[in-house]
């Protein structure tokens, strides 16, 4: 089943920049890092912090990521990320980013997440669980 695809717009300000005026690189991280839970909320999955209280679920933490650079943005700007989960592993998946600003694509991004809980041995720890197939149902 295709995954759904969720559009985060994002405004670009003159503190997002550098000193030549273009976005500074980890900006579109952090952007696609919003993309990723605006995803699953759009998708009708509660907050992390919701699920951290009802299951037990700490949320998504990235564990590999990978970035392509096609062309700059810049302040004053709106561009949008479109956010869709490409595959499904046994406990990881991969997200999906393309940021746009109109018909450009500025950047894509793949991300690989795992859900996590508490290791209930060592609460300092977090530890990958099985995809909750709730979840991956109403990514789909």
């Amino acid at each position: 089943p295709m995954s759904k695809t969720h559009i985060h717009r994002v405004d670009v300000h003159f503190g997002d920049c550098d000193p030549a005026g273009i976005v500074f690189f980890p900006n579109f991280s952090r952007w696609m890092d919003e993309a990723s839970l605006a995803f699953f909320m759009a998708c009708g999955v509660p907050p992390w912090r919701e699920l951290n209280k009802t299951r037990g679920i700490v949320g998504t933490p990235l564990l590999e990521i990978h970035t392509r650079f096609f062309k700059p943005a810049t302040y004053g700007q709106t561009i949008e990320v479109h956010t869709s989960i490409e595959s499904w592993a046994a406990k990881t998946f991969r997200h999906r980013h393309v940021v746009r600003r109109g018909a450009d694509v500025l950047c894509e991004g793949a991300e690989v997440r795992a859900f996590v809980m508490r290791d209930p041995d060592d609460a300092d720890r977090i530890r990958a669980i099985p995809i909750p197939e709730d979840i991956k149902a109403l990514c789909t």
